[in-house]
């Protein structure tokens, strides 16, 4: 059984509607620090992390206390909203939030079936640094939820799963750290 630590980022220095790849804010750094003293005695692990600036910022305390080089893997990026214009993603992206898979476009399922296959894939105990949604496709994975947000993910929570390869378990539910606020 191969232990997964889901890490949501720290909270960004930009709005998801306002800057395509914002860095962290202050507050964000510290959540980083913070999760990277929680999670230090668990590894040395492997490290992945979603291409973006605020993922990659926020496993850097964690990698450097570990002296591991994170890998990047754009299957845990953010969700892939249909364009990049930042006036209309903020209202796309409201609008899916309350929706179940089963009624949303089919370009998006392509997504989070990618999500789910790079956690099955893991096939060593591992901590993934990534976004909301990819970790609410996690959770509905191991639990047969189909919402495309069934919890609440603070900035910096963490999410425990455990996978054989071919399912997801939900070991712990998200968990808040240190300087964490919600979305």
């Amino acid at each position: 059984m191969t232990r997964l630590v889901l890490v949501r980022h720290g909270d960004a220095a930009a709005g998801w509607a306002d800057d395509l790849d914002p860095g962290l804010s202050d507050l964000g750094h510290r959540q980083a620090r913070d999760v990277a003293e929680q999670l230090g005695a668990l590894g040395p692990r492997p490290i992945l992390t979603s291409p973006l600036r605020r993922c990659q910022e926020t496993a850097a305390p964690l990698a450097s206390a570990w002296s591991v080089i994170p890998s990047v893997e754009r299957r845990v990026g953010e969700i892939e909203a249909p364009d990049h214009d930042l006036t209309t993603r903020g209202p796309w992206l409201a609008g899916i939030l309350g929706q179940r898979w089963s009624e949303v476009s089919a370009e998006l399922h392509g997504w989070r079936d990618d999500v789910v296959r790079c956690l099955l894939e893991l096939d060593e105990d591992a901590v993934v640094f990534t976004h909301f949604v990819a970790i609410n496709v996690a959770i509905g994975a191991a639990t047969g939820d189909d919402r495309v947000v069934g919890r609440r993910v603070a900035n910096c929570s963490t999410t425990t799963l455990d996978t054989d390869g071919t399912t997801l378990t939900l070991v712990a539910e998200p968990a808040e750290v240190g300087h964490t606020e919600v979305l």
